[in-house]
């Protein structure tokens, strides 16, 4: 079954008594509460599993990794995650949102200096979150190009690792990630990576608000995955004809949500 490495996908993670960035139904699918992301990676760690950043990845891709990566830049980004990961000897990869830092809810420029610090490897997940295939020459320049830039001056060296606000890209967006300099561009298509997977197509699995840890067991040996792909394609296929903007509009008028 397991045929490469499982990339999890994370959000914001939930603390009791604590406001969400964001409360929409769309959104909140994508938080797990801080205890459950706990369990779930001392899950991992109980069998077997070693947790590495996509840089690793790309240099071993062994058996028995976990991918696990986080898109936004949430503040729970260091003050949850990062101590648990770094109790328990995992890495990971953390795509921020460089136009939101210093929001609220989302980290500072500080706090994002302080988890690179602590090792962690920090990619970039645009400028200010928007669905890149919908964008012109000059947003995909401000959304690619000046994002990475941004984040380099802050934290003071490369970011290597684009991923793609609810997971659109196209053949523009993979062009302009390729000439702002990054190494790998992430999607939220549901497949493992191995060595002869595209780098600028790399697959992530989200985990949701009621994901088991024994499904991200299996998740993380390739199983199930079938379903979500076939989930995609169909969505995908929608997204397609009526297009991004009208597709969303239409999604949320029937079912008050929206992808992340």
């Amino acid at each position: 079954m397991d045929t490469g490495v499982a990339f999890l996908m994370y959000h914001e993670l939930q603390l009791p008594g604590r406001e969400l960035c964001q409360s929409d139904p769309g959104y909140t699918r994508y938080i797990v509460s801080a205890s459950a992301f706990e369990n779930q990676i001392r899950s991992l760690r109980s069998l077997g599993y070693q947790g590495i950043d996509v840089r690793q990845a790309l240099e071993n891709s062994s058996p028995k990794k976990v991918v696990i990566t986080f898109d936004d830049g949430c503040e729970t980004d260091l003050e949850v995650a990062a101590p648990v990961l770094s109790s328990l000897g995992f890495g990971a990869t953390f795509y921020v949102t460089a136009g939101f830092l210093g929001r609220r809810g989302y980290m500072t420029e500080a706090q994002l200096r302080e988890l690179c610090s602590r090792g962690f490897d920090v990619g970039c997940h645009s400028m200010t979150h928007p669905y890149l295939p919908d964008l012109d020459d000059a947003g995909l320049q401000r959304e690619i190009f000046e994002a990475k830039s941004r984040l380099e001056q802050i934290m003071g060296k490369r970011v290597d690792h684009f991923s793609c606000p609810g997971g659109r890209f196209n053949k523009r967006v993979v062009h302009a990630v390729k000439r702002a300099g990054y190494r790998t561009l992430a999607t939220s298509r549901p497949h493992l990576n191995s060595r002869s997977t595209n780098p600028f197509a790399l697959g992530r699995i989200a985990v949701l608000c009621d994901t088991t840890e024994e499904q991200l067991a299996t998740i993380c040996q390739g199983g199930g995955l079938w379903k979500l792909n076939a989930q995609r394609t169909v969505l995908d296929s929608a997204k397609s004809i009526l297009g991004n903007s009208t597709y969303e509009r239409l999604r949320s008028l029937l079912l008050g949500t929206r992808s992340t």
